[in-house]
């Protein structure tokens, strides 16, 4: 079991703004420092976990004391196709098979620059990019930036991808309805500072996923390569 106590504080400096707001609302400096304080669990054997909880609770801040090293931070695309921008000792069915795994299957998209391409394409992409260069990985904003129905079919993927080559992948995120999708092994709660095992209770989720169908008709599972 790993513990971590973490005390964030924040440096205030007594502006005239700053004082008046001390003032009106009867605030002291102090009162802006957090503290969070939990402990990890984690199975001997585990590929999908997820960090989940409102904003302002913490995930970051714990995610960066846990697994720092692992944290994917904002890679640099500075190539005019985002193919060219994965790690040069991959070969172009390798990164191909990332991309198909992530469902990034678009493949006039792989020639265009990263800037250009949509929100979800960008994520898909950073997470091809990340089960390339590394064996353990930690998102942070998973999903935050695409529209539910995409995150459900990105999340199923990653899930599926993770899986299938024995690596580890958590989600740093504050949207809940990524977790039925990504079927973690493991969940860490910072509304309440708890730590989960998923039970496998519900025998036919993984089957109701696999049914389940976007708003277009669509069957979700149909379209995870």
């Amino acid at each position: 079991m790993q513990h971590f106590s973490i005390d964030k504080k924040n440096e205030v400096d007594k502006t005239f703004r700053v004082s008046k707001v001390m003032a009106d609302f009867d605030v002291d400096p102090k009162h802006s420092n957090e503290h969070f304080e939990g402990d990890f669990d984690l199975p001997e054997k585990w590929n999908v976990g997820i960090i989940v909880g409102k904003s302002g609770t913490g995930k970051t801040t714990i995610a960066k004391d846990m697994f720092g090293e692992e944290l994917i931070s904002g890679f640099e695309y500075k190539n005019k196709s985002v193919i060219d921008d994965m790690p040069k000792n991959k070969s172009v069915e390798d990164i191909s098979r990332a991309f198909y795994s992530v469902g990034f299957g678009s493949v006039p998209s792989w020639l265009k620059p990263y800037s250009v391409l949509s929100n979800g394409e960008k994520m898909r992409v950073d997470i091809a990019r990340s089960i390339l260069e590394k064996d353990f990985i930690v998102f942070d904003e998973f999903t935050s930036v695409v529209d539910r129905q995409v995150a459900k079919v990105a999340s199923m993927a990653v899930s599926k991808a993770i899986r299938k080559q024995d690596k580890k992948f958590i989600a740093v995120t504050c949207h809940y309805d990524v977790i039925d999708y990504l079927e973690p092994d493991w969940i860490f709660n910072t509304d309440t500072m708890t730590f989960s095992f998923t039970t496998g209770d519900d025998l036919n989720k993984r089957s109701r996923l696999e049914n389940a169908t976007n708003q277009n008709g669509e069957n979700l599972g149909s379209i995870i390569i």
